[in-house]
C-alpha cells in the first residue's frame, strides 16, 4: 500500500501516515503470514472480497477453503483442521462470526482449547449502511468470557496487519476485530507490538484514556483538544481485551485517578466492563463510558452512526470533563 509522501500533522505526537480500512491490514497480514508459515490455512464464509483475502489466495490457492454461506459448518471444519496441526484463520463479518456461531465456537473451538484464529470484519456501527442487523455491538463481550478465548481489537490499518501475524505465534483460540471503513493510519510498521501488552501512546496527569480500535484515534483527537483547555490526557491503545493488561491501567489511574474509556460496542460487556473490574478490585476511581448506550444501530455513514451513538471525539472530550469533576482528593488503596 502505498502512503501519502506528505504527512498531514494531527496531533503533538501522532501524524497520519495515510489512510486505510483495517480489513485491509488483515489481509496483507495474512498474506505476509501465509509465506512465513505452511501451516496456515483460511476459510471464508463466501465473503472473500469484503475479507480482502484475494492475496492469500492467490499465493496459496491450495491453503483456502471457500466454505460459503454456512458459517457454522466454517467454524467446525476449522475445529477439525487443527487436529491435523494446521492454523485455521476463519474470515466472515464480526455479526456472523461470533452471534450466528457462537455454540459452534464454545462447543468445538474454545472448550476444547482449539488453535483456531476467528477474524471478524465489519464490525460495529462504523459499518454503515447495511444496518442493524449486521452491526454487532454485542462480540466483544460475548468471546471475553469464553474460557481461553484471546481477544484483540487493533486500531489501524498497520497494527491490524501485526496483530494477524502476532496472533499464529500462540497456540489458542483468538478472536481478531476489524472494521469496514478507511480510517487514519497512526502506527508504524516497526512499533512494539506485543498480545497483552497496552500501548501508552500519550502521557498525561489530569486524566487516563483507555480506548481500543477505531476509538483509539478519536482518543488522540479528543487528547489534542483537551490540551488546548488545559487538560493533559494519557492515551493508552488497549489493543488485547483479553488478557486485559492490568499492570498498564493501575499504573496510569494511579497518576491520573480519574479514568475514560472509549469503544465501538455496547456500554455494557465490552472493554469498559472490563476496565471497571480492574477498578473494582484493585484501585476504585471514577469512570465515565464512551460506548453506545444500550442500542442497536441503524443505517448511516459511519461519522453519522458515531455521532448519532455517542462514540466521537467530542463524546470523549466531554467524558474526560464530566470525570474530571468526579475526582476526589484523596483515593483509598
Amino acid at each position: 500500500m502505498r502512503l501519502p509522501k506528505k504527512r498531514k500533522k494531527m496531533s503533538d505526537q501522532y501524524e497520519v501516515l495515510g489512510k486505510s480500512d483495517t480489513r485491509s491490514g488483515f489481509g496483507d497480514g495474512l498474506h505476509e503470514l501465509g509465506k512465513m508459515n505452511p501451516n496456515v490455512v483460511a476459510l471464508c464464509a463466501d465473503l472473500i472480497g469484503s475479507l480482502k483475502m484475494q492475496k492469500f489466495i492467490k499465493e496459496s490457492p491450495e491453503r483456502f477453503f471457500q466454505v460459503g454461506i454456512a458459517e457454522a459448518n466454517m467454524m467446525s471444519i476449522a475445529a477439525g483442521l487443527t487436529i491435523g496441526g494446521k492454523i485455521p484463520y476463519t474470515g466472515t463479518f464480526a455479526n456472523f462470526s461470533t452471534g450466528r456461531v457462537y455454540d459452534q465456537i464454545r462447543q468445538s473451538i474454545a472448550y476444547s482449547h482449539k488453535n483456531v484464529k476467528i477474524c471478524a470484519s465489519h464490525a460495529g456501527v462504523t459499518l454503515g449502511e447495511d444496518g442493524a442487523t449486521h452491526q454487532i455491538l454485542e462480540d466483544i463481550g460475548m468471546m471475553k468470557m469464553l474460557p481461553g478465548m484471546k481477544v484483540v481489537v487493533p486500531c489501524d490499518y498497520t497494527q491490524t496487519k501485526l496483530a494477524t501475524i502476532a496472533i499464529s505465534k500462540f497456540d489458542g483460540p483468538c478472536y481478531l476485530r476489524f472494521g469496514r471503513p478507511k480510517v487514519p493510519i497512526f502506527t508504524k510498521d516497526d512499533q512494539d507490538f506485543e498480545i497483552g501488552k497496552a500501548q501508552v501512546l500519550t502521557e498525561g496527569n489530569d486524566v487516563t484514556i483507555i480506548a481500543c480500535g477505531h476509538l483509539v484515534w478519536k482518543s488522540i483527537e479528543a487528547c489534542r483538544i483537551l490540551k488546548e483547555k488545559g487538560i493533559t490526557a494519557e492515551v493508552i491503545n488497549m489493543h488485547t481485551i483479553k488478557p486485559l493488561d492490568e499492570e498498564a491501567i493501575l499504573k496510569s489511574i494511579k497518576k491520573t485517578n480519574c479514568v475514560v474509556t472509549a469503544e465501538e460496542h455496547q456500554k455494557y460487556g465490552g472493554l469498559g466492563s472490563s476496565v471497571a473490574q480492574v477498578l473494582t478490585e484493585k484501585y476504585l476511581v471514577p469512570q465515565e463510558f464512551v460506548a453506545v448506550n444500550d442500542s442497536f444501530g441503524e443505517s448511516g455513514t459511519p461519522e453519522e452512526l458515531m455521532t448519532k451513538y455517542g462514540i466521537n471525539t467530542e463524546n470523549i472530550v466531554a467524558a474526560v470533563e464530566k470525570v474530571l469533576k468526579r475526582k476526589t482528593i484523596s483515593i483509598p488503596q
